[in-house]
């Protein structure tokens, strides 16, 4: 394996590690957070965050190798930033519908979405190891998403959960078309801009500040779990493309269950058992 393959992979893992307290860490911010504010918060961190690293990194670094992104990203970039508007929220209303252990492996969703779109509108070649995963990883998703299995009622939680991956599936791709410009910059793109759509939409719903302490929590928290997970995740992106690299990030929700298990003393049902066996298996197809 090259080097900068080996570099790209301990990136993608890195990336998952960081988004892996997302879902468990915003199910205690929502109690005092509603969810629409709570999504802005999270990329208004990120911009912040990454905005301070971006300042002591040209302080420390005269040089900067990084491109900038042109008017021909635009189009790439706006789809990015729109789609990280809705994709949080999704989540966020998902999070209050449904436990964090459930909605941290139902995350792995995303690499269903991003792989699939990646194939048919990005023309990524996928291989058959990667479709048996994603069989699988679809399959666990399903068994996840009924809220009673003997009268196959769907979780408006888990619903929820699955159209913010869809959306974050279109938004890898969006990212993967950019991943060659300095990613910073499209981090605090990201972070602004999306934070800002997301805070319109909650000032709208007549959300408000209250909580100080909870506000900076949120704050950052998007540093940690959207600023610098995006940071690797983009330079993960390069060498790897969209669709193996959220392989790779398929560790981020298995992370995740086992704080929100520990951290909501949750007891798994059977169901649940059942469902993180087949996405482990799905997920070590698609991994490697």
């Amino acid at each position: 394996m090259q080097l900068n393959n080996k570099k790209a992979i301990f990136f993608a893992l890195l990336a998952a590690s960081l988004y892996a307290i997302n879902a468990p860490v915003s199910k205690l911010l929502l109690n005092k957070i509603p969810p629409e504010l709570m999504a802005s918060l999270l990329y208004l961190g990120a911009g912040i965050g990454l905005s301070i690293v971006g300042v002591f990194q040209k302080k420390v670094s005269k040089s900067h190798n990084e491109k900038s992104l042109t008017k021909s990203d635009l189009p790439y970039t706006i789809g990015m930033v729109l789609l990280d508007i809705a994709a949080p929220i999704f989540l966020m209303i998902g999070l209050t519908k449904t436990t964090a252990a459930n909605v941290s492996l139902l995350n792995n969703f995303e690499i269903v979405a991003t792989s699939i779109i990646a194939l048919c509108v990005f023309k990524e070649s996928i291989s058959k190891r990667l479709w048996l995963g994603i069989i699988l990883v679809t399959v666990a998703s399903a068994i996840l998403s009924f809220e009673d299995m003997s009268s196959f009622s769907f979780s408006i939680g888990s619903i929820f959960v699955l159209l913010a991956c869809v959306c974050w599936g279109f938004e890898n791709n969006c990212t993967r078309k950019i991943s060659n410009k300095n990613p910073l910059e499209i981090v605090v793109i990201k972070g602004f801009f999306s934070g800002a759509g997301a805070l319109i939409i909650a000032l709208i719903k007549g959300e408000r500040f209250t909580n100080v302490l909870y506000i900076c929590a949120a704050l950052l928290l998007g540093f940690v779990a959207y600023g610098l997970s995006i940071f690797f995740y983009i330079y993960a992106q390069r060498d790897l493309g969209a669709a193996k690299t959220s392989a790779y990030y398929a560790v981020s929700p298995f992370i995740g269950t086992a704080i929100s298990l520990v951290i909501f003393r949750e007891a798994p049902s059977v169901y649940f058992i059942i469902a993180i066996l087949i996405m482990a298996a799905g997920t070590y197809f698609a991994s490697t």
